[in-house]
């Protein structure tokens, strides 16, 4: 399966997971909490605040060596909007993307897609787990905080 063929198909949208395709072209659903929305929309809302020299996406679609991942969150520059606009999915990975981290998903998982986004052309990685911890990552690994200059506060 493609990710065109996710996009298209009737059936799967508005439903209440995420939606990613593995290495094989397989589909992979993580169910969102209203947690995970609010979680989403904040962090949306700091970047587009915040970073005045691009726009925040949610639901940001990157093709990655595992499959397509979608991004929680991610801010792309205008230079990167100016070379790939809305291409869906992205065939490099915005500057910066952030992960809602769900109670499903083990530290494991998180680390390996942490690496695809950096493999994809990231920046950065944020982790954000819903047990207030934020996790920050680049080219170099773990970061003591972000290089944009940003944090977030998780109530």
């Amino acid at each position: 399966m493609q990710w065109s063929d996710v996009v298209d198909n009737p059936y799967l949208q508005n439903l209440p997971f995420k939606i990613e395709l593995n290495r094989y072209g397989k589909i992979e659903m993580t169910p969102a909490s209203n947690k995970h929305g609010r979680l989403q929309a904040k962090i949306s809302t700091l970047f587009e605040r915040k970073l005045k020299q691009g726009e925040a996406l949610t639901e940001c679609s990157i093709q990655t060596s595992e499959g397509v991942k979608v991004a929680d969150v991610a801010w792309c520059s205008k230079a990167f909007i100016k070379r790939h606009g809305y291409a869906t999915p992205y065939p490099h990975a915005p500057e910066l993307c952030v992960e809602i981290v769900p109670p499903s998903n083990s530290t494991l998982e998180m680390a390996e897609k942490v690496q695809l986004y950096l493999q994809a052309g990231a920046q950065e990685v944020w982790a954000v787990w819903e047990n207030s911890r934020v996790e920050y990552y680049g080219k170099t690994g773990k970061l003591e905080q972000s290089g944009y200059g940003i944090a977030i506060a998780i109530q």
